[in-house]
């Protein structure tokens, strides 16, 4: 079917696109993957419609590529190029981000599923495949007594079976249960928990309640803890559910009361206030509390709540304004955050929201700009594409028909090389905007020879110019929006837009 639909598509692609593109390495096998993943989207027949996102000049297309899920909660891209998900009634699965087919690896039938627990977090070891663990957090019964754990699985190309118990006997509740996990560039894992509704627990480094805990990989303690012999990392902790480390820096984003949703950078041995203190040190008492127990304030807060979930980074030229920053999902504010960061990573710079609107009052699953609903999770694929769970049977939500959703956004216009990203981004063509028809183009060293394609917003070659210099300079009298597209003899090297006014 997908040939079918190729030989009638393609005359029209001619029509529509330079041939010099059609036949670069965007090639006839790259175009088999976007109508195979549109002939997906059509047999899955959602109820939500295609939509798009307009940012400064990039227009984000969002499609949703799998439904009927059961409140997927955590989702990691994993190096074998498919989605690797927690749903919270118990199951990990594995899901063609193409397709949206899943494949159904391992069931936990201890999971105890009420309210806000069941199985929770996620994380495949370092070296996954060749080290072959996937970790997993889910809540349990213990004598009558909510309780939460951490196991280890093994993972044989095609299923999961279970290694080993971790770490047991965790306080647990329906609500307040954390619980996400990230590997730290030396290969130890952290866990969050939540103060499973125990406020004082958090402040008590004897407890694993509220807490990060850092571990080795076979659930040890690390030598080199802040606490000798305890599995704390950092504590004064409500409920974190987002966690994220970029380079040596640890983001957390924590649930508030009904107030100061938190953003966090954790670092080892630190204090971070709760119940004391809640977002910044802000009034008398909490300044008080701050400076005896040097509590660290967050990078950024919330008043009323977003219901802040899943956290991660964004720095793939596919979306260019999102680039360095932070990408927030919110569940009872249904919103995409976007946080920009400082060049060094340590402070918010900016706040932009996406999926602000409320929909039809007359039918839920009926929306203006769609707001999809409850967001959960996010990952982010080596294409620059954004996959986003999103959590309308959780009890919280007015689940519509085909909920719940993973959806994908992405830059239909960004062309992925394939090349070394050191290469590619090292290209660069400035002034942007240009106020007299001129600017620059770099090149490496490590390309001998590429010829530059202008383009006008319609498609239409306007000009060919060999780059054979490090640096070249290119005229053009007409004005407006124009496309730079730079091959080589593998194909598309760099491209861009360019202002020209």
């Amino acid at each position: 079917m997908v040939d079918l639909f190729f030989k009638l598509l393609y005359p029209a692609m001619l029509y529509y696109f330079p041939k010099n593109i059609i036949h670069s390495k965007i090639n006839l096998t790259s175009m088999k993957k976007v109508i195979t993943l549109l002939i997906g989207l059509f047999y899955l027949s959602p109820m939500y419609a295609q939509i798009s996102l307009q940012l400064d000049s990039t227009e984000v297309t969002v499609t949703t590529i799998a439904n009927q899920l059961k409140v997927p909660w955590e989702l990691i891209w994993g190096p074998d190029d498919h989605i690797w998900m927690t749903e919270r009634d118990g199951i990990i699965s594995r899901m063609n981000p193409e397709t949206g087919e899943k494949q159904e690896l391992y069931v936990f039938d201890d999971v105890v599923q009420v309210w806000e627990s069941g199985l929770l977090g996620l994380a495949l070891h370092p070296q996954f495949p060749e080290t072959p663990y996937v970790y997993a957090v889910y809540n349990y019964m213990d004598s009558g007594a909510f309780k939460e754990k951490l196991v280890r699985l093994s993972y044989d190309g095609s299923n999961l079976s279970f290694d080993q118990v971790l770490l047991e006997n965790i306080p647990g509740n329906t609500t307040h249960d954390g619980s996400r996990l990230a590997f730290l560039a030396d290969g130890t894992l952290l866990m969050t928990t939540g103060d499973a509704q125990d406020k004082p627990a958090a402040q008590d480094t004897a407890s694993l309640s509220g807490k990060i805990l850092r571990m080795n990989d076979d659930g040890s303690i690390p030598s080199d803890n802040p606490f000798p012999n305890s599995l704390v990392y950092s504590w004064g902790h409500r409920n974190p559910q987002g966690l994220v480390i970029v380079d040596e820096i640890v983001y957390s984003s924590e649930h508030g009361p009904r107030n100061d949703d938190e953003v966090n950078i954790i670092e080892a041995g630190k204090n971070y206030g709760w119940p004391d203190v809640e977002g910044f040190c802000d009034n008398v008492l909490e300044e008080s509390f701050c400076a005896e127990n040097d509590v660290i304030p967050p990078l950024a807060a919330w008043t009323p709540t977003l219901a802040v979930a899943g956290l991660d980074y964004y720095n793939h030229p596919a979306i260019p304004e999102w680039q360095h920053s932070l990408l927030l999902v919110t569940l009872k504010a249904k919103q995409l955050v976007h946080l920009p960061l400082s060049e060094d990573g340590l402070s918010i710079i900016d706040q932009k929201y996406y999926f602000e609107d409320v929909g039809n009052a007359d039918d839920p699953c009926l929306f203006t700009n769609q707001q999809m609903g409850r967001l959960r999770d996010l990952c982010i694929a080596p294409d620059g594409s954004v996959y986003i769970s999103v959590s309308n049977r959780d009890r919280y939500g007015v689940p519509c028909e085909n909920d719940d959703l993973i959806l994908r956004l992405h830059n239909a216009d960004y062309i992925d090389t394939g090349l070394e990203d050191e290469i590619r981004l090292s290209m660069s063509l400035y002034p942007n905007p240009s106020s007299d028809g001129r600017f620059l183009v770099s090149k490496p060293d490590e390309i001998d020879q590429a010829i530059l394609h202008l383009y006008d917003a319609k498609g239409r070659l306007l000009l060919e110019r060999r780059i054979s210099q490090s640096e070249t300079s290119i005229e053009y009298e007409g004005k407006g929006l124009f496309y730079v597209v730079v091959t080589g003899s593998d194909g598309v090297l760099y491209q861009d837009k360019v202002v020209l006014y």
